[in-house]
Parts: structure tokens; sequence; C-alpha cells
């Protein structure tokens, strides 16, 4: 198959703990309103946008909650981050409307919404404190690491269930691991993994504040452990790797002049044997890169806030990953499905009122696979300025073949 396989890492289910537990039998659990509903009570975020300022005025009497060291906070297991939440859309009807897409199976978007939530709170019930019912911290969504998913269609009328804990600590970030399942024939089978990392600041989300550390407690938990330690050592070689910081390798400057070199056009020009670097064709099935793009624009209401009044990541991640897949859509010529997300950092936090313009592009393809990045800023009408809150990328594989895409800049 072309679908990276899951991998599932389960602890044991006697690590399973819920928000809310049933009077008798298993426990009942907690589904995606209530994870938005307790999100709201730990910040002490106000449900009526017109209170919002007063909400925020009450949070700053919580900075002498902090802690001045990490060492001055107790360790946790993983364990004692581990939620399980269910998404109940074969148990209830009603709320499929907003999950069904026109194909008649779920929508991506909406489960990276869900994602971005659970993965605060897990992050939130990880550094909990006895006797203090709201949380000094501001956490947010500093980027998502890997999404891979092993499921092609995830069906609108099966109970899903999301499952996630802490993985892996800084001092003042934390590594989310999730997973999610959907139900079929009575088990729950694997759809996805995703690994998001997020930091902890203080209460007006200014300032980085100290997490809990993280102690593991077995021979596997060490092992993803290290792994989150091996993820963050990656991501910082991989931002002074940037092009903006240093020049191609010699394979890469090999890559990049034999595709200049298949799209020179070779038909002599004025003088017999001179070719022009301006004169450029472009290959058999294939289309300039500059011609496979899409753009959105989006204002930023009050609606899609999060529970600090700035637009919510996950309404982001919807809305970048929708233009991706009409981008890939309109490309392929077909109905593309997403393999893999990838890279999406959260450069700045995206004040509600913005004007948010989204720019999808085909950047790459090989045979059915098409990768798509969607470049997020924001604009300001005021200063006229354009700043960069987000790069996506994605990639879909076509029901259909679809033509090379090729660069024509060097850029």
């Amino acid at each position: 198959s072309a679908y990276r396989l899951c991998i599932m890492r389960k602890l044991p289910s006697v690590l399973a703990r819920t928000l809310t537990s049933g009077t008798s039998g298993s426990p009942v659990l907690p589904d995606m309103s209530e994870v938005r509903s307790r999100l709201r009570d730990i910040v002490g975020a106000s449900t009526n946008w017109r209170d919002h300022v007063q909400a925020m005025q009450e949070r700053k009497a919580l900075h002498t909650l902090l802690a001045k060291r990490q060492e001055d906070l107790p360790p946790r297991r993983m364990k004692d981050s581990y939620l399980e939440v269910i998404l109940p859309l074969g148990s209830q009807p009603e709320i499929r409307e907003k999950y069904l897409n026109v194909h008649n199976s779920v929508r991506f978007g909406r489960i990276l919404e869900d994602l971005d939530s659970l993965g605060v709170l897990i992050c939130y019930t990880h550094t909990k404190q006895e006797m203090q019912p709201r949380s000094p911290l501001s956490i947010v969504t500093a980027l998502v690491d890997k999404i891979n998913l092993c499921k092609k269609i995830i069906y609108p009328d099966c109970d899903i269930k999301f499952t996630g804990n802490v993985s892996w600590v800084g001092r003042t970030s934390m590594e989310v691991k999730m997973h999610m399942l959907q139900l079929h024939d009575g088990d729950y089978s694997p759809v996805l993994d995703a690994t998001f990392v997020m930091v902890a600041r203080d209460p007006e989300n200014k300032r980085p504040a100290f997490v809990n550390p993280l102690v593991p407690e077995s021979p596997e938990e060490e092992e993803i452990f290290k792994q989150g330690e091996l993820n963050k050592l990656k991501r910082i070689d991989f931002s002074t790797a940037s092009l903006l910081k240093m020049a191609p390798t010699a394979e890469e400057r090999k890559i990049i002049h034999d595709i200049f070199l298949n799209t020179l056009d070779t038909r002599q020009e004025g003088e017999v044997g001179t070719v022009s670097f301006r004169s450029r064709k472009l290959p058999p099935n294939s289309v300039w890169m500059e011609d496979a793009k899409l753009k959105g624009l989006q204002i930023c209401h009050p609606q899609e806030r999060n529970i600090f009044n700035r637009i919510f990541g996950g309404f982001l991640m919807r809305k970048a990953f929708e233009l991706g897949w009409a981008t890939a859509c309109s490309y392929g010529s077909s109905r593309p499905f997403i393999v893999s997300v990838d890279d999406i950092m959260f450069q700045r936090p995206v004040e509600v009122g913005s004007l948010l313009l989204l720019s999808g592009q085909v950047c790459y393809t090989e045979k059915n696979y098409i990768q798509v990045r969607v470049h997020s800023e924001v604009y300001d009408a005021d200063t006229r300025e354009h700043q960069t809150t987000n790069i996506f990328h994605f990639t879909f594989i076509s029901e259909n073949e679809i033509p090379q895409v090729v660069p024509k800049t060097y850029g």
C-alpha cells in the first residue's frame, strides 16, 4: 500500500483516564464539546466575545502562581496526561453534518481542529496543579511535527476515538502524541498518528513559562521520550539548513540544473548554435509551477477565536487544508486523498479581525502523489504590511495520473 503504516504505541488500558466517568460499568468517554468546555474552564475564558477583555484582565492575577524554576514543579508520568475522547459520529447522528463532505466521508479539516483542541487539553492535564482550578499557563500550538494516515476514507457514520498523552517535555515545551481510531465491526482500528509540539507561556501569553518535567517509567516510555528528544534536534538542524541561511548542496544544485536544462528550448535562435537562457519550453505532460496555484481570503471573525481570544490554530489548519485539497483537486482533475501532513509552523498568532491571505501551490509531484505548500499571512489594512503566520505542507494521492510540476524560476 502507498499509505504509511500507523505505528500504534498503545499504552496499557489501565492508563486510560477520562474527564467524565459513568456511574456504573465502563467509563463514559468525554466528547469534543466537553473537551472545549473543559479548556474554557481551565483558562477562565468567557463564552461571550463582549466579555473577553475582562476575562483576560482577570488572568493577569494568575502570574503569582507561575513556577520560578522547573525544579519547583512536581514531575509527571506519561499516564498522568493520558486521555481518551470520543467523537460519536455513529451513536449521535445529529453531529454528523458538521463533519460531512460531499463525498460522504469525514472532513479532514475538522479532524485537524479536534486534534489541536485535544493536544492543548492533554498538556493542561500534564501541568495541572492540585487546588488550582485555573491554570496560570497559556498553552499554544507551536508546530505540527507529523500526521501520518493509514486509511484512505474516514467514515461519517462510525464512532471515532482519540487517545493521546505527553510524550516528551523540555523546559517550556511539550510534545504530544495522539492517535485516532474508528469503530468497525465492534473494534477500533487505527486511522492516523499525530505529533504536536505545544509551548507554555505566562497568563498573558507574552513570555515562556516552565512546565512539569516528565519521568518515563518503562523501557518503552524511555524509547518514546528519546524519540521526542531526537525530534527536537532534527527540528533545530532543519531550521539551520534553511536555504535562507545555507547554500544548496552539490546534489541539490545538480537536480536544479538538470530540471533547468530539461526546459531549455534548444531550437536555434538568432546566430546558429546559440541557445537563449530565456527561451524555455514545457516538457510533455507537465505544468509550470506558477500555473498550479490557488488563493483564498478569510476574514477572521470572533466566532473562530480560541480560549485566549486569538484565532484558533485548528481553524487555520482547517482552512489551509481545504485550500490545499482544492489546489490538488484542480491540479489533478480528480479527487485527492490526504496521505500526510508535515511542517506546520505557527510563526505568529492571528488576531481577531485580521485579513488572512492563503496561497496554495503545488510544489512537487511524483507518480500519483501531489505535494502542496500553503502559505498563510495576515494583512494589516492600517500599515499595509504582510506578515507570515504559518507554512503548511500536505501530501495527497490522486485517483488519476497527474502531470509533472516543473519550476520555471530558480526560486
